[in-house]
């Protein structure tokens, strides 16, 4: 594929270099993929899984072939080094994936989307932007969307828990994605774990994991995947798929 091939880069990130231009449009820029649009999303720990329902969307309509989506943070500009509570959360880090036309029964199954802005108190940017965080409001929160919206895009796909081969959580804190895995009743080893080498890197780390468990030959071409992330705003995101083209 050559960068004019892409139609469209969303860019998943809450730490972008200025409010404009976008990422998105800095990255079109050096690629040279001159004829995609371009634009930035901005859904915290969600937002990879929000740009690949949008990207899926576009794709789907018939409106664009080729779709870039990329999660990417540099969570070190807005960490607070002086909190002992949050300055060892968080790394930088970037993933990306390339969405197309699938055949039929593979690719993005299901997905859910959702927000909950009553709870942006609980972990937001302060005046100084630095990271805010009330640990077990934001434990509580997510221990239960990511087991609820885990079964549910299952449920949605028309499939039940033992069809699902591998779980990629969101890299923010080994049991909140313990307790996804023991919601989907997966073995341990069905679980993507890359929290304790780069942290939480927001947006990143969906795609981060899932490069990782492709290149170590765990993901197989027919095998049914679980994404799910959750993050500040409250927001949260699910995507069932099944991995090939």
């Amino acid at each position: 594929m050559a960068a004019e091939d892409i139609d469209m880069i969303l860019v998943a990130t809450v730490t972008p270099d200025q409010a404009f231009p976008t990422v998105a449009c800095m990255i079109q820029e050096q690629l040279g993929a001159h004829k995609a649009c371009a634009m930035d999303i901005s859904a915290a720990c969600a937002g990879f899984m929000y740009g690949l329902v949008t990207g899926k969307q576009f794709i789907e309509s018939g409106t664009y072939k080729h779709v870039l989506v990329v999660g990417v943070e540099k969570l070190s500009r807005i960490t607070d080094w002086d909190d002992r509570n949050t300055a060892v959360l968080f790394g930088d880090g970037a993933g990306a994936a390339v969405l197309g036309e699938v055949s039929e029964g593979k690719g993005i199954l299901s997905f859910e989307l959702g927000a909950d802005g009553s709870g942006g108190k609980h972990l937001y940017l302060d005046e100084k932007d630095h990271t805010i965080m009330n640990g077990r409001e934001v434990f509580k929160f997510a221990v239960r969307q990511m087991g609820e919206s885990s079964v549910n895009v299952i449920e949605k796909a028309g499939l039940s828990k033992e069809d699902v081969d591998f779980l990629i959580p969101h890299q923010a804190n080994i049991r909140i994605m313990e307790a996804a895995r023991e919601r989907l009743e997966l073995p341990v080893e069905k679980m993507s774990k890359t929290v304790h080498k780069y942290g939480n890197t927001s947006a990143a780390s969906i795609p981060i994991s899932l490069c990782e468990e492709i290149e170590a030959g765990k993901i197989h071409d027919g095998d049914v995947i679980v994404m799910v992330g959750f993050g500040g705003g409250l927001t949260w995101g699910a995507i069932a798929m099944r991995w090939g083209r």
